[in-house]
């Protein structure tokens, strides 16, 4: 009996056609040649080649090494390229054709898929924020005064954005010094290393200066998903960001997937977003009556895996989001901020109402207090030679699932 074709998949891959995600690859004959992919079960399409061979309006898009061109390209373009890619992988009449340029995910390297134009971080879980400020500000309310009005977000830093796979260096920095304490705060390696479990989103198509883009425009904008770890050191963190927030505590790593998924590959993934119980300004109102309404459910029921050298530590559900990408995109433009293809925008850290649902260790440790049991040892925080994976997977149509591309990075030590 001959072998499957790869292009033969089970029905119920979370890979299949009903996902397609989109990434960039090289194979061993040509290290130097990046070139736009798409994952298709355990294998990667060659798209460029792909188009070309079929004669596709859209191959000088898909020929290029990176998917910023595609991105700038605009909704009507995402979704014809997407329906191409459908048909291309299967239709019997372009099984000769496309068969051959299937590579098999374990000979391929793979890369940044994007260009990253700017990075916004998020505070979007009501969950999140809670704990932080019970942790934090024991003696006072958990949420900031502001934090039921409007997202909360902080910019990053886009140089260290890096793809999956790469080695994360703990970083070294000034750790603080006890209240009252006179003498020079000490420096050296973060002793409280820490991982965020969020998911990202990606810009495609740009905005221009001193224009708004309402909660309806997401679609309009953002060209697909990823998840995200977003590395904290705690220690460097909890000693600069007053008074003006993250910096070197967030800046030296953020990994994001190898896969960006297309939105319309999370449509069966929509929902509701928690009930409010503050009614938000007019134009971050998703709701039915509001002036800003969008036009379906801005959440997004996306669960969650979180690992610790391949020991699972939490589930964090990201339909408990508070506020949505819609909004958060709406309210980083409010202020007639533009957008450019590549712009990266981050949901912060993924926390549900359970203990188990926590999405960092900050969290799950309680900042130290209850360290968390794996089977090579307790943890409070990251020791050198941890790896964190996150992966996902949303409700697909017709009961199928779309898996998002995982993020996995392992701590290595300071460098000197």
């Amino acid at each position: 009996m001959p072998p499957l074709s790869p292009l033969d998949l089970p029905h119920d891959d979370p890979f299949g056609p009903h996902n397609l995600p989109y990434g960039v690859f090289t194979t061993p004959d040509a290290p130097d040649l990046r070139r736009i992919g798409v994952r298709y079960g355990a294998h990667v399409l060659d798209a460029g080649a792909a188009a070309a061979a079929v004669g596709s309006p859209h191959a000088a898009l898909l020929g290029h090494p990176t998917l910023n061109p595609l991105m700038a390209a605009g909704r009507p373009v995402w979704r014809a390229v997407r329906e191409e890619l459908r048909a291309w992988l299967t239709e019997s009449a372009h099984r000769s054709a496309i068969e051959p340029l299937l590579h098999s995910l374990t000979t391929v390297a793979l890369h940044l898929p994007f260009d990253v134009a700017d990075y916004v971080d998020f505070y979007a879980s009501e969950h999140h924020a809670s704990n932080v400020g019970r942790i934090f500000r024991p003696e006072g309310g958990p949420l900031t005064p502001n934090w039921k009005h409007m997202p909360i977000g902080y910019h990053g830093r886009a140089g260290t954005v890096v793809v999956s796979g790469t080695p994360v260096v703990r970083p070294r920095g000034q750790l603080g010094s006890p209240p009252g304490h006179s003498a020079l705060p000490p420096f050296g390696p973060s002793r409280r290393l820490d991982f965020e479990a969020e998911v990202a989103f990606v810009v495609g198509a740009p905005s221009p200066l001193n224009t708004p883009v309402p909660l309806s425009g997401f679609h309009d904008h953002v060209f697909g998903v990823c998840l995200l770890n977003d590395w904290s050191a705690r220690d460097i963190q909890s000693w600069e960001y007053r008074p003006l927030g993250p910096f070197l505590g967030k800046s030296f790593a953020t990994s994001v997937a190898a896969w960006i998924t297309p939105l319309d590959a999370l449509a069966a993934a929509r929902t509701d977003p928690p009930a409010r119980d503050v009614p938000p300004l007019p134009y971050l109102d998703d709701s039915a009556a509001g002036t800003a309404g969008a036009a379906e459910p801005g959440g997004l029921d996306l669960r969650i895996e979180v690992a610790i050298n391949g020991h699972p530590v939490s589930h964090p559900p990201f339909a408990a989001m508070y506020w949505t990408a819609a909004q958060q995109l709406a309210h980083m433009t409010v202020n007639g901020a533009s957008l450019r293809t590549g712009d990266l925008f981050a949901s912060g850290t993924v926390s549900g109402p359970e203990p188990h649902q926590r999405g960092c260790l900050l969290e799950l440790t309680w900042s130290g207090r209850d360290p968390l049991r794996l089977p090579d040892g307790e943890r409070t925080f990251l020791e050198d030679g941890d790896e964190v994976t996150l992966s996902a997977w949303a409700p697909g149509p017709g009961n199928s699932v779309v898996a998002l591309g995982e993020v996995t990075g392992c701590v290595v030590p300071s460098v000197p």
